[in-house]
């Protein structure tokens, strides 16, 4: 029998309960357009409470391309350039939006667990000033990493003052955000506010939301410009209620929080049964709500009959035939019996019983 739930991506989930009430809740009457009702409004007042920042600005965008999009644009000139992890979404998986709607270029950095240091960062210096080259501008970091890795409260610190003493600006891309601030246990605005990060994204849609992202600015120096470029990127939905009104329910009583620790508890569960799998490999520190592994390439395909996944090496790394890399993704959803199921049958792939 398959599982109801799969290990492909937390976007596969079903939205939780919680957030279809609130979205069938608001639905009734009639309410001003484009952000200016009741429910945007309290919104982002609860944001602003949950990244201690009253004069944070927040918008609301529908999905999670668009927040990095528009943060990025935001904070980029043309001819200027953001710097991130090889591996980093903006990257390797949004089609060159970054590159089309805001013009800027990128520059990457090669990882070994998806993180960036500013003594990584060092070389990009020497193209200031350089008329040939596109001027770096800002830091992209992704919280978790696409590796499920995190970075601490610390680590993100350090580079925020390199970025700021060079003149830089550091973003993060959260659209797994909550996973981080469960893994760290320490609250949100602890990593992002006071640790000096200037524009985040605050995702929601893969960690029980319908659909929806926010983009809260927290530098000064760049709020204003961000609702201009929302409405020229076609971000600024007419009924932006369904979003505010998704965010309310999805602050309230931490529910944003214990969607993200029950999925870290799913993943570091998936965890403990494989590290007793010696043709299992883990690669990547379990600190979210993936796991990345390498197993037999024979095993594949069966196992993912069962329960689909994703190979994780095409045009990413140099690949091993014989042992693929592999992602397995928890959600807000999955539940203990998945896990156990999908052992199981991993254990009859590999040993046969």
């Amino acid at each position: 029998m398959h599982p109801t739930h799969n290990f492909a991506s937390d976007n596969w989930a079903g939205a939780h309960p919680a957030i279809v009430e609130a979205i069938a809740q608001c639905n009734d009457g009639h309410f001003p357009a484009y952000g200016d009702d009741v429910y945007t409004r309290q919104a982002i007042q609860l944001i602003r409470e949950v990244f201690e920042h009253p004069e944070a600005e927040v918008i609301f965008t529908y999905n999670g391309t668009a927040a990095n999009v528009l943060s990025i644009a935001t904070c980029c000139k043309s001819y200027e350039a953001v710097i991130c992890a090889e591996t980093a979404h903006i990257n390797t998986d949004e089609c060159g939006a970054l590159e089309k709607f805001a013009g800027s270029k990128i520059y990457t950095i090669q990882t070994k667990d998806g993180k960036i240091t500013p003594q990584q960062l060092e070389p990009f210096i020497k193209l200031k000033g350089n008329v040939h080259h596109n001027q770096p501008r800002l830091i992209s970091i992704s919280q978790p990493t696409e590796l499920g890795t995190v970075y601490s409260a610390e680590e993100i610190q350090e580079l925020s003052q390199w970025a700021h003493q060079h003149d830089l600006f550091l973003h993060i891309d959260g659209a797994r955000i909550a996973n981080a601030t469960v893994s760290l246990a320490i609250s949100i605005a602890n990593f992002t506010t006071h640790a000096g990060v200037d524009i985040v994204t605050f995702g929601g849609t893969k960690n029980g939301m319908l659909f929806g992202e926010a983009v809260i600015i927290i530098n000064k120096s760049l709020l204003g410009k961000i609702k201009y470029l929302q409405k020229q990127g076609m971000q600024l939905l007419s009924k932006m209620r369904y979003i505010g009104a998704q965010y309310m329910a999805y602050l309230k009583d931490d529910l944003w929080l214990r969607n993200a620790s029950h999925a870290n508890q799913m993943a570091r569960l998936l965890e403990k049964k494989l590290w007793e799998m010696p043709q299992v490999n883990i690669v990547q520190k379990v600190q979210a709500n993936s796991v990345f592994a390498r197993i037999p390439e024979k095993i594949i395909e069966p196992l993912q009959a069962y329960s689909y996944f994703y190979r994780w090496e095409e045009n990413r790394e140099t690949p091993d035939e014989r042992f693929p890399l592999v992602r397995w993704m928890c959600s807000f959803n999955t539940q203990k019996e998945d896990v156990i199921g999908f052992v199981d049958t991993l254990n009859k792939l590999l040993y046969g019983y």
